[in-house]
């Protein structure tokens, strides 16, 4: 039986906002567990370029989902609803409050709406990827954004994967990948979405800062060791931000700082996009990531 006081708490927004500390912190007052909702950081070994907490910053509080994935295994929506939705039910059966953390606005999605999955067809999904690799994702995108600028504003350019799918349910059921989303109604379990934000030319020097960090701490040593489990063969994760600058460099294409500089301007577009995303949610309630108070106001709303 499930109290209906226990809720879930999704911690959204763009990356380099706070999110994980707020997280945590809210788990920690309100006796609740971390369910992570960053795509990345399902992975094994991406550490470092996913910013993924230590042991120390989880402060003792139970993370759920993450380290599950090889670096060769493809991540998937639909896998990820199905084992988000079990550890956040488990939770709340066993009175704990589940707090959703990460900026994978579709994954978030996945837990809280109603996000169906259309079906597949193996040989248009075999023609996209050989024509990604013959032309190059840039042309498939430029497609995606003529045929569905909702969906395509959700995608990196970079990421052949989704815009692959994107374009194969497109072609599949005659229409845009978008209408496959929900419109946000009340969230399911009830949950509370929480978003945290700061003002832009902050958080760009944020993710710089991020960035240089990343790279100090040992992301090309990180890299090559993931790239002998075979990263490079891993469709999602080889794509993510950091990896796949990191792969061109030590396959000769430029330099680690060149490296360094093109992650930290794909990490300020990638901002731009998940602000985009979770800004039309208007069951969003916004905070200031710089406000030393920001636990204590959450906490206000919640037991408002």
């Amino acid at each position: 039986m499930i109290s209906p006081e226990i809720r879930p708490v999704a911690v959204v927004g763009p990356t380099a906002t706070g999110k994980t500390a707020l997280a945590v912190e809210l788990a920690l007052r309100l006796g609740g567990e971390v369910v992570n909702a960053d795509a990345m950081q399902l992975y094994r070994g991406m550490d470092i370029g996913t910013a993924k907490a230590s042991e120390a910053e989880r402060r003792g509080v139970p993370h759920h989902l993450l380290d599950v994935l090889d670096v060769t295994e493809t991540a998937s929506v639909a896998a990820y609803q199905r084992d988000a939705r079990r550890v956040v039910e488990e939770l709340m059966a066993a009175g704990k409050v589940p707090v959703l953390a990460g900026g994978s606005g579709l994954y978030v999605q996945a837990v809280l709406d109603d996000l169906r999955f259309p079906g597949t067809d193996p040989a248009v999904r075999a023609r996209l990827d050989g024509e990604a690799a013959e032309r190059g994702t840039d042309v498939l995108y430029a497609r995606l954004r003529e045929k569905d600028p909702v969906a395509a504003a959700a995608i990196l350019p970079t990421n052949t994967r989704r815009i692959v799918r994107a374009l194969e349910v497109i072609e599949i059921t005659g229409a845009p990948f978008s209408a496959n989303l929900p419109k946000p109604g009340p969230a399911r379990y009830g949950a509370v979405l929480v978003g945290v934000d700061r003002d832009a030319a902050e958080l760009d020097e944020r993710v710089d800062l991020r960035v240089t960090r990343m790279f100090e701490a040992g992301l090309v040593d990180e890299v090559r060791a993931l790239l002998g489990r075979g990263l490079r063969e891993g469709k999602t994760a080889s794509r993510a931000l950091g990896y796949q600058q990191v792969i061109a460099a030590l396959g000769g294409e430029g330099d680690f700082a060149a490296a360094a500089a093109a992650t930290a301007q794909a990490t300020r577009r990638f901002v731009r996009r998940q602000r985009s995303w979770f800004r039309r949610d208007a069951r969003v309630a916004w905070y200031d990531g710089a406000d030393p108070e920001l636990a204590a106001r959450v906490l206000e709303r919640l037991f408002q």
